[in-house]
This record gives structure tokens, C-alpha cells and sequence, in this order.
């Protein structure tokens, strides 16, 4: 492809360097394509009527169509499949579907992910076409109409998430938060709660997201009520911060759940009771109670907080004897574990972007729109959410397994006598 290129670097369609990036994503978009629908057709080659003639065949191409994406806008002309094939349940024709480039797709699920990102940013739906088309040369795809589709299609997978079935999700480990964003929500007190759970087989979820009120008792209460509603069974161990509401709630929904205090949030605030010339070196003594290599040695790095600072800082000591129980309940669990389990960071690290990203709006967006871009924001980084460490443990935590000092503690069977 030859383009005129002017002094400096420029085309008539933008940079020299932007052209040839979306030059060479179209033609590696065309040759998958290409692949794709070779490889159906060579599946389905033995496929004839009765006169011998192949059922699944090539039939030149569709219509071009111009798909934005990261690279830019980039023309498309998809393959096309001529498929004689019945289905038997319907009696109509089957239809060749590409997993790569669905018919109804004018955008990859990365321009879809910036939509609720500008959003929170303030940005009205009339003003993205304007803004992208300056960064994608283009605004196929994008107009006011869908956006404001879009924003009701999000509302609705976020309503849907909220109504799902849970009964065949086993959550062994939850952690829960209340996330403060300031984002063109109703009441200015008002907070997103957050449940991220570890299914048996390791992976971690998304449980449930909603609004509530000063992270209270009851709005944690509704939450968790609605999750056993759907079928969520109590979790083995549940992790926060020091918020009453959340624990109350628990008590009252999952009272056989035990409680991990945030190691993070306990920090901070015992940080806060003290002058800043004692803080560094309290710092260090808080890290080396849930440092320590067991439980044994924590419950004696907490003695040895206590010695130091109980006399001259009484507020900060308490902070933390008060809660040792549940400040070390991680211990209990599989070694593995333990880096999991001691912080909400799970949570923190998912809402860390978001919060950088978004600034206080006094927009007329909707609290349900609003809720619903952050759900979009939260489920396309769930994708890339790792696993627990050794998650074959998750399944034994599950089955009532005892371990101490973190290792799996065999118990012989009972010799008859």
C-alpha cells in the first residue's frame, strides 16, 4: 500500500506510524479471519449430499465494515460461508459464526472497556465520539445512540449480575470492603460494597457489588441476605476492616463464618494514634506480627508491641490486642494462603485504578449508571485475576482440613481397641 507522506511524516489519513500500525492489524485481522473459516470448512469436509457435493462451502465475502479498535478504525471484509447444513430441532439452516468477528461487532472489547471509563470521568455520551475519534481516526461505531445503548445494556448485565443463581458457586474465602469513589452517586455519603470471593478450585469472583449507606449494618446485612437468597453457603473465613456494619451483618447472616481483620486498615489507623517520630519504627513491629512464621511467634510479636509502646501509647496497643484474635486468624489456614488472607488487597488493587482514574462529578448521571460503569470497569479486570497460591488447599479448607504452623496436619484414623 503506498501512502504520500508529507515533510513531517504526516498522511492524508493521519501519521505515518498510526497508518501502518492499523494497516498491519487489518491484514492480521483478514489472514485469522481467513484461518478461522478454512478451518471450519476443512471440519466440516466431509459433510455431502446426496449427489457428493459439499454442504459446507466458501462464498466470497460480506460487505466491508470498519471495526474501531485500539489501532484505530480498521475496514474489514469478513469471509463468508455458505452452509447448506439443517438444524434438526428448528428445521432452518445452519450459519457459520466467527468467534473472532460476530456480525453484530463494531468495536473490539478494549474500546468497550474505555466507554464506562470516560464516563466516570464526567464525559457526556454526546462528547465520546469528538474525544475518540481524535485518538481513533475514526468514530465508526460510536455515536451518542450507542453510547446510550450501551450505558442500558451495562445496567442491564449489572442488574443480572445482581440476580444470578449462587447455589453452584462455592465461596470458601470472602473479602469484603466498602470502596468510596464520589461518582455521580445520590448521596454523597454513599459507598460501593464490594464481595470478591474464592470459589473451591481457587479462582477468585466477583460475588455481588451494590450501593449502601456509610458501609452500614443494614445495607451489609441486605447484601449478604440477597447472596444467601441465591444460594450462597457461609464462607469458611471472610476478611475486612474494622467497620462495625460489615461484622455485624455477618454475625447475623453467616454466624459460623470466622473473621480476619485487614492487617492494612489495622495498620493505618494504629499508625494514626501515634506521633509521627514513633511511626516508622511501630511500622515494623505491626509487620512482624503477621510476618511471623506462625501463629506461635505472632501472638509473641504482639506481646512485644505491647511492652514497647503500652505504656506511652495505651490507644494504639488496645487497637491491636483487642483484635488479636481475629488479626491472626489467617494463621490457621494454609501457609500457602496466608498473603491472601491477611489484607483486603484483593479488593483494594481492583479499585486502586479505578479510583485514580475518576474525579468528582456533579453530573445528572443516574446512581444505577453510575454503579453499572463501575461493574464494567471491575468485570474486565476480573479476567485477569490470578488464582490463589497452591488452590488444591482451597478445596480441603472447604472439607474441614486442620492445619497448623500452615501445613495440613494428617489425622490417623482411630485404632479400635
Amino acid at each position: 500500500m503506498l501512502s504520500v507522506v508529507n515533510a513531517d511524516s504526516s498522511t492524508p489519513n493521519g501519521s505515518l506510524i498510526d497508518e501502518i500500525v492499523r494497516e498491519g492489524a487489518r491484514r492480521m485481522l483478514a489472514a485469522t479471519l481467513e484461518a478461522e473459516v478454512n478451518a471450519y470448512i476443512t471440519e466440516l469436509a466431509g459433510e455431502r449430499d446426496e449427489t457428493g457435493r459439499r454442504m459446507v462451502v466458501r462464498n466470497g465475502y460480506h460487505q466491508p465494515r470498519q471495526v474501531t479498535t485500539a489501532a484505530g478504525a480498521v475496514e474489514v471484509k469478513a469471509p463468508r460461508v455458505n452452509d447448506k447444513r439443517i438444524e434438526e430441532t428448528t428445521g432452518e439452516r445452519k450459519r457459520f459464526a466467527s468467534a473472532i468477528l460476530p456480525p453484530w461487532c463494531r468495536k473490539s472489547p478494549k474500546i468497550s472497556e474505555v466507554l464506562p471509563l470516560l464516563y466516570l470521568h464526567g464525559l457526556s455520551s454526546g462528547d465520546f465520539v469528538p474525544a475518540l475519534e481524535q485518538f481513533l481516526g475514526s468514530s465508526a461505531g460510536l455515536s451518542p445512540a450507542t453510547v446510550t445503548r450501551l450505558t442500558q445494556q451495562w445496567q442491564a448485565d449489572h442488574t443480572a449480575f445482581n440476580e444470578r443463581d449462587l447455589s453452584a458457586s462455592d465461596y470458601v474465602y470472602v473479602w469484603a470492603d466498602g470502596i468510596h469513589l464520589k461518582i455521580r452517586l445520590e448521596q454523597g455519603k454513599a459507598a460501593v460494597l464490594v464481595l470478591m470471593g474464592v470459589r473451591a478450585d481457587g479462582t477468585k469472583e466477583l460475588i455481588a457489588m451494590a450501593d449502601g449507606y456509610r458501609e452500614s449494618s443494614e445495607s451489609w446485612a441486605n447484601l449478604l441476605r440477597d447472596a444467601v437468597r441465591r444460594g450462597m453457603r457461609a464462607p469458611v473465613l471472610a476478611v475486612g476492616d474494622g467497620a462495625l456494619g460489615f461484622w455485624n451483618a455477618l454475625n447475623e447472616v453467616f454466624p459460623t463464618t470466622r473473621h480476619q481483620r485487614c492487617w492494612v486498615h489495622k495498620t493505618a489507623n494504629v499508625l494514626d494514634s501515634l506521633p509521627k517520630s514513633a511511626q516508622p519504627a511501630a511500622k515494623k513491629a505491626i509487620q512482624d506480627i503477621y510476618n511471623a512464621e506462625d501463629r506461635e511467634h505472632a501472638a509473641q510479636a504482639v506481646k512485644a508491641f505491647a511492652r514497647q509502646y503500652g505504656a506511652k501509647f495505651p490507644k494504639a496497643v488496645k487497637k491491636i490486642v483487642d483484635d488479636e484474635d481475629e488479626l491472626l486468624a489467617f494463621y490457621d489456614f494454609p501457609a500457602e494462603h496466608w498473603i491472601h488472607l491477611r489484607t483486603t488487597n484483593p479488593i483494594e488493587s481492583t479499585f486502586a485504578t479505578v479510583r485514580l482514574r475518576t474525579k468528582v462529578t456533579k453530573g445528572a448521571g443516574s446512581r444505577a449508571a453510575a454503579l453499572a460503569m463501575v461493574f464494567k470497569l471491575v468485570e474486565s479486570a476480573q479476567a485477569r485475576w490470578r488464582a490463589v497460591n497452591s488452590p488444591h488447599l482451597v478445596a480441603l479448607v472447604r472439607a474441614g482440613a486442620h492445619f497448623e504452623r500452615g501445613h495440613l496436619v494428617e489425622r490417623p484414623e482411630a485404632v479400635a481397641a
